[in-house]
């Protein structure tokens, strides 16, 4: 079936591209409009064309399905010239989205009319590519140089009002008067002389401008491919024809294509559509309705995840049995709507209506009706057995009763309440309403529809989120175990906290892990060790953690931990006190300090992810190595451009690592290395984790 249709009204060809769900340039969209084109300008009944889409958005880019194929003709920058060249105007009108090679089409036409409602951007550098069909040279010729590399650099859309003030587009009109106003702005610019966007001048960039982007994307965007080359390729726009620049253009973007970042980033996109197919759950399931939720703790956490489930539109509960702390829980959510203001992210008006929809109170019967509850009370099983006993007491049936426990046995939280097949766990992540990620926990008891509404819930608050088995630590926090115990073992053996530090930072994770221990508070962990004493029985086992906790250094909260921090700073300051605590400790253990060069730190903490994820892959807790993948890339730091630890692990080959392992095993003579069954497989076998997605 053809994608393109063309209805004539009073000697204008609206040409209309109809390839559901999302109108993407697939090859046959391509073709179809090419020759529409080619057929309309020929035409002498034709005055102008109007390119727009049916269903609910404009072009959103490429076909996914075509990602990683040959290209087949006629190729995208070929298309746009070929609109260009007409010699009747061409009117893009966008509704939706304009995104990606649909905006690129949409500049190709010599004007632009957008629905008010509409967005338009370049999102190609998330997955390590930049607009390789003349984008980078057209959108400073319609906006400014600046504001081009600004919107490239970072590819979040913008709204059409923006798009209007800055010249992106001519018009806007009201969402259901599209075609109408289309056809009046065709009429008006039949007579005028023909606007080619190639044609019109490139503002002057300077040197400084270049020179602060270049700044600022080293220090934001370490070690990327794509941000540098977006900013070669304005350059070239400003400063080389039209012709020239494009060829550019497209040697940068070849490059990108073709390198391991882009790779990686093409990885992690599929990865993330992929993370909520549940090989076990029916996708025809009905799910339970969520209007009303509660939230159990109104700490940071839980003032976090009241602050996420407002902004999405809920109506929440905030309970906690201290009047004190749930006054600081209340105020801590005002607090997050009026920044929220003041960065112009939400109106004034909008948010003192999300705030109406707040209530808090001491008691648990004001929770009886609460569709979804969310426990969030500290890490402590006794704590969290008597809050279940009490929700499952007040609560109506088939209400989710949910616990944010990073580490605790859910199974064992479902068997305190009589309803287990409504217990799971959400995991949000820190701080709640800024990280993007939730590990939804099933037990051996959940019911399927609890699972199905979990997983919708999670996207109605825009986040990832990815459906994983019961153990300590799940897989996100399972897996930090051993990257942490690597690190501490490493400053037992001579390496600094700045030092391990530094190495990781510049390696890629987004900060080092004694930074964020600090960050997250160093007696956080200790508790949870606490609560876990099977996890080691080694006296090395996060010995300097614990030693710092015991000696009243918490980390930031303190001004005190790995690090000194100064009054109202974040700043971690080396404290030359702790190098001189960590030597005696050494001595005080036994443990020889030595020169430990950087690509140790690097092998031994992230082999250690590696490691972990195999076992937790081998016990199925996870479902694909992908998923791993998606859990540490948004809620660990760990560098997107590498595309996880199983993904990385993938590229550096499974025999490389094995043997690694194996050589750690025997030096170190610890059961931490002992190399999982899965690992030892897939080497013997020449496979990858990501063979194994393939057959889920």
């Amino acid at each position: 079936m053809n994608p393109i249709t063309v209805k004539v009204i009073t000697s204008i060809a609206v040409i209309n591209i109809d390839n559901p769900p999302v109108n993407a340039l697939s090859q046959s969209v391509r073709q179809g409009l090419f020759d529409a084109i080619k057929i309309n300008r020929e035409k002498k009944n034709i005055k102008a064309m109007i390119i727009t889409c049916l269903g609910k958005t404009f072009i959103v880019g490429a076909d996914i399905k075509e990602f990683g194929k040959t290209p087949k003709k006629p190729y995208l920058p070929d298309l746009i010239h070929c609109i260009e060249d007409c010699e009747k105007p061409v009117i893009a009108a966008i509704h939706g989205s304009a995104l990606g090679g649909g905006l690129e089409i949409a500049m190709g036409c010599h004007y632009r009319i957008s629905t008010m409602s509409a967005y338009l951007g370049y999102p190609e550098i998330k997955i390590g590519l930049l607009p390789g069909a003349t984008g980078t040279q057209r959108l400073p010729r319609l906006t400014n140089t600046k504001y081009s590399l600004d919107m490239m650099l970072h590819g979040n859309p913008i709204s059409a009002k923006e798009a209007l003030l800055t010249g992106i587009v001519d018009r806007v009109t009201e969402d259901h008067h599209l075609i109408e106003d289309a056809l009046i702005f065709a009429k008006e610019v039949i007579p005028k002389k023909i606007r080619r966007v190639r044609d019109l001048p490139v503002p002057r960039i300077t040197e400084k401008i270049l020179e602060e982007t270049r700044k600022k994307v080293g220090i934001k965007n370490r070690n990327t491919f794509a941000h540098k080359r977006i900013i070669q390729c304005v350059e070239a726009a400003a400063t080389l024809k039209y012709e020239d620049a494009c060829k550019i253009e497209r040697e940068k973007f070849l490059e990108c294509l073709h390198s391991t970042q882009s790779s990686a980033l093409r990885y992690l996109f599929f990865a993330e559509r992929n993370a909520n197919k549940i090989p076990d759950l029916d996708k025809q399931l009905s799910t339970r309705k969520i209007n009303k939720i509660s939230i159990l703790g109104a700490g940071t956490m839980g003032s976090g995840i009241a602050y996420s489930c407002l902004l999405s539109g809920f109506s929440v509960h905030l309970l906690d049995k201290n009047t004190n702390d749930l006054e600081l829980g209340k105020n801590r959510v005002e607090k997050l709507f009026s920044s929220g203001v003041l960065r112009g992210k939400i109106s004034a008006d909008e948010a003192k209506k999300k705030l109406e929809c707040l209530t808090t109170s001491c008691s648990y019967n004001e929770v009886a009706d609460s569709d979804l509850v969310i426990e969030a009370v500290y890490e402590n099983m006794s704590i969290k057995l008597e809050v279940f006993e009490q929700i499952d007491r007040v609560c109506k049936k088939g209400a989710i009763l949910a616990t944010n426990t990073s580490t605790l046995d859910i199974d064992l939280i479902g068997a305190a309440t009589k309803r287990p097949c409504d217990v799971i766990g959400l995991h949000f992540f820190s701080p709640a309403h800024i990280m993007p990620m939730i590990e939804i926990v099933r037990t051996k008891k959940t019911a399927d529809d609890v699972i199905a509404t979990s997983l919708q819930f999670a996207k109605k608050l825009k986040k990832k989120s990815i459906v994983v088995g019961n153990c300590f630590g799940f897989v996100g926090n399972r897996m930090l175990y051993g990257y942490g115990r690597e690190n501490q073992l490493l400053l037992l053996e001579g390496a600094s906290p700045e030092y391990v530090d530094k190495i990781l930072f510049e390696w890629g994770m987004a900060m080092g892990p004694n930074a964020v221990g600090d960050l997250a508070g160093l007696d956080v962990g200790y508790k949870i060790r606490q609560e876990h004493p099977q996890l080691s029985n080694d006296p090395l086992f996060y010995r300097i953690a614990n030693m710092l906790v015991e000696k009243g250094r918490f980390g930031q909260k303190t001004g005190r931990g790995m690090y000194l921090y100064e009054k109202n700073s974040y700043t971690p300051i080396p404290d030359p006190s702790v190098n001189k605590m960590i030597m005696a400790e050494a001595v005080r253990l036994n443990v020889e300090q030595r020169k430990i060069e950087p690509k140790e730190i690097i092998n031994r903490c992230i082999l250690a992810l590696i490691v972990e994820g195999a076992r937790i892959l081998e016990e199925n807790i996870a479902i694909r190595s992908s998923d791993i993948d998606v859990i540490w890339t948004n809620g660990y730091g760990f560098p997107k451009h590498r595309g996880g630890p199983m993904y990385y692990a993938d590229t550096l080959g499974i025999k490389k690592i094995y043997a690694k392992v194996i050589e750690y095993y025997k030096n170190f003579d610890t059961e931490y290395w002992k190399p999982p069954k899965l690992l030892k497989q897939l080497s013997l076998e020449n496979r990858s984790f990501s063979d194994l997605d393939n057959t889920t």
